[in-house]
């Protein structure tokens, strides 16, 4: 397989990963909202930390292989790595839904998922596997 075909799959993996991440996220995040009248920013909150983790667990096993390839760094400093990149998507979600939605006067559902293609695509994945599930150099 060449290097730009093992790209695209790996790519692709951490998109679907992501996917199934965001939908647990996003549900959270409606249901909090929604039924117990939680503010969108906290159940954005609380549906990131439930979703990180079930995209951990995907990524790790899954998308970067991270149980069968030689990696950079432990499962604990992958642990620790995540959970800052998690921290910070958090904050970058909670506060771009919250601008778009008061900018643009738009539904926080509709805000979120503008703000969560962006924040995907262009943070999570690079960060991701190219810090949190970095692969050992060959020598």
């Amino acid at each position: 397989m060449s290097k730009l075909t093992r790209s695209i799959l790996i790519f692709g993996k951490a998109q679907v990963s992501a996917l199934i991440g965001g939908l647990v996220d996003y549900g959270i995040m409606i249901f909090f909202t929604e039924v117990f009248n939680v503010h969108y920013i906290i159940s954005i909150a609380i549906g990131g930390f439930i979703g990180a983790i079930v995209n951990f667990g995907i990524n790790k096993g899954w998308t970067f292989h991270s149980n069968s390839v030689p990696y950079k760094h432990p499962v604990w400093r992958q642990i620790g790595r995540f959970t800052i990149v998690v921290l910070n998507s958090i904050i970058l979600k909670s506060s771009g839904t919250y601008f778009i939605t008061s900018l643009f006067k738009l539904d926080y559902k509709i805000s979120r998922i503008i703000v969560d293609l962006i924040v995907s695509l262009a943070f999570n994945y690079n960060l991701q596997k190219f810090w949190v599930f970095k692969k050992r150099q060959k020598l």
